[in-house]
This record gives C-alpha cells, sequence and structure tokens, in this order.
C-alpha cells in the first residue's frame, strides 16, 4: 500500500479550502483517506497552513511520501 501525505479539496466553487490527509494513493483525490493532519487554506492573506506536527512527523517516518505541494506547505509549517 503507497500512502501519500495529500491536499483534499473543500470548499465552495470558486472558494478552495483544503485539508492535509494521509491517503492510498490509489483512492480519488477527495475520496477515502486514514488521517487528516491539518488543513491550508489559500485565500486568506498571508495564507493559513494549520498541521498537527506530531502526526506529520509519525506518518513520514512509517514511509508516507508527501506530494511536492504538501511538502512546501510542511517546510513552512517547521514539520
Amino acid at each position: 500500500m503507497a500512502v501519500k501525505i495529500r491536499l483534499r479539496r473543500m470548499g465552495a466553487k470558486k472558494a478552495p479550502f483544503y485539508r492535509i490527509v494521509v491517503a492510498d494513493s490509489r483512492y480519488p483525490r477527495d475520496g477515502r483517506f486514514i488521517e487528516e493532519l491539518g488543513y491550508y487554506n489559500p485565500l486568506e492573506e498571508p495564507a493559513v497552513v494549520k498541521v498537527d506536527v506530531e502526526k506529520a512527523k509519525k506518518w513520514i517516518a512509517n514511509g508516507a511520501q508527501p506530494t511536492d505541494t504538501v511538502k512546501d506547505l510542511l517546510k513552512k509549517a517547521g514539520v
């Protein structure tokens, strides 16, 4: 099972809001997920990123691969 840390799109049309989730890579973008780690709101100024650092470190240590966008967000959050 290939586990990824990726964004799950929420919110209304033209008003995106993303949750940072751990999911099997075979599931669809907004489909089933294993655990929620935080959220990202690009519409606020400055963009808001809230991440549970301990959970993120645990999943990365267990082999979960973050996507490129999530990798940048995690660096900003200090993971």
